[in-house]
């Protein structure tokens, strides 16, 4: 918070003051995710990159360093830091950075750590400084939640989950805050223990559904009406995990936040939403081809065959375009719908500048001084 004069405040938030914020209040999330697509459809917005469209700046290493203390290549081992502005209700700008490595895990710490930084749009002051581990992963659930409730069939009520990590549970949060029809979680994972572990939290958060396991992706994808696919994976499309039109049913909705290869009767036989689709161009005009080797989403896959001329462009619709009522989402019950969900750093300042406003309102956090004055202006 910038007081009077020269002098500036800003507002420290943990993650408990995060909580209290009401970070994890996934129905408020999802209703800002949706405000922040349409601002991108109507441009009012920036992000890195020479069209405002860059996902963000990734530091990674080489796999046998030279020097002495840097650290090795890894699974999801990088350093990354992602701006942005976005105007509307907000006019905020922020910066999202956060270190990451798998092996975070066997000491017990998440696989990235998460911090986020609020700042006036017009000075660059600091507004807040904020732990962002649980507002990445709302605000990531929460797209794929925009997606059901513009592209799903308002009467679904059976959803498949394959790799229940924390994506898929706060995917599941929004789900079934825009499906109240929902009552069946058919749930696939890797091992036994993340597994049940997802199952016991599935069913002391929402104790009105049947939650199972299934054995196999296809037991989960089959018959359900919303499926979200969210496997780790390493780059390359040998190791993505693949998707059959024979196992979805009609006017099924699959959130795709991850990589995926897709056979060629569900290229054709369904229709193909992006969150956000200049973010998908610009990591076009970032990556060596074919980009979906390097980053692995649906949408990349989608624009790389457009550039080889065997998909039309036009078959790589955008929500945000659904959202700002210049374009037409479902049309009928039967038709499948596939969302590439990327993932962009103007929903981190959507997110924590609605939290931030909570914690204002709410008295929550630490007042923290930058300067009564600069040493130098």
């Amino acid at each position: 918070m910038s007081g009077n004069g020269a002098r500036i405040d800003f507002l420290y938030l943990n993650e408990p003051d995060m909580i209290a914020a009401g970070v994890t209040e996934m129905p408020q999330c999802v209703d800002v995710m949706e405000e922040t697509l349409q601002l991108a459809g109507r441009g009012d917005y920036r992000m890195a990159g020479a069209e405002g469209n860059s996902h963000g700046a990734m530091v990674t290493f080489p796999a046998k360093p030279e020097h002495e203390g840097m650290p090795a290549d890894g699974p999801h081992r990088r350093f990354m830091a992602m701006p942005a502005y976005l105007g509307g209700s907000f006019r905020m700008s922020g910066c999202k950075f956060y270190g990451s490595n798998l092996a975070n895990r066997e000491q017990g710490l998440p696989r990235s750590i998460l911090m986020f930084t609020l700042s006036d749009a017009d000075t660059g002051a600091p507004v807040a400084y904020m732990s962002a581990n649980l507002l990445s992963a709302y605000r990531t659930g929460a797209v794929p939640g925009v997606g059901a409730r513009h592209l799903a069939t308002r009467d679904a009520r059976t959803v498949g989950i394959v790799a229940p990590g924390v994506m898929n549970q706060t995917s599941l949060e929004a789900f079934v805050a825009v499906r109240p029809s929902i009552t069946t979680v058919k749930v696939k994972g890797r091992s036994a223990g993340s597994t049940q572990a997802f199952v016991d939290w599935a069913r002391a958060t929402f104790p009105q559904l049947d939650v199972r396991t299934v054995d196999t992706v296809e037991e989960a994808v089959r018959d359900s009406d919303i499926v979200s696919i969210a496997p780790t994976t390493p780059a390359g499309s040998e190791h993505y995990l693949r998707l059959e039109r024979e196992w979805l049913k009609p006017g099924a909705f699959v959130s795709l936040p991850a990589d995926i290869m897709i056979d060629e009767a569900l290229v054709d036989g369904a229709r193909h939403f992006a969150d956000h689709r200049g973010l998908y161009e610009e990591w076009q005009r970032e990556l060596p081809a074919p980009a979906h080797e390097y980053v692995g989403l649906l949408g990349m896959y989608l624009l790389d065959r457009v550039g080889a001329g065997t998909l039309a462009s036009e078959r790589f619709e955008n929500l945000p375009d659904v959202l700002n009522g210049t374009a037409e989402g479902r049309r009928n019950d039967d038709e499948i719908i596939l969302f590439s969900v990327g993932g962009m750093p103007i929903e981190d300042v959507a997110w924590g500048t609605a939290v931030y406003r909570n914690a204002v309102e709410r008295g929550i956090g630490t007042s923290l001084n930058l300067w009564d004055a600069p040493a130098r202006a």
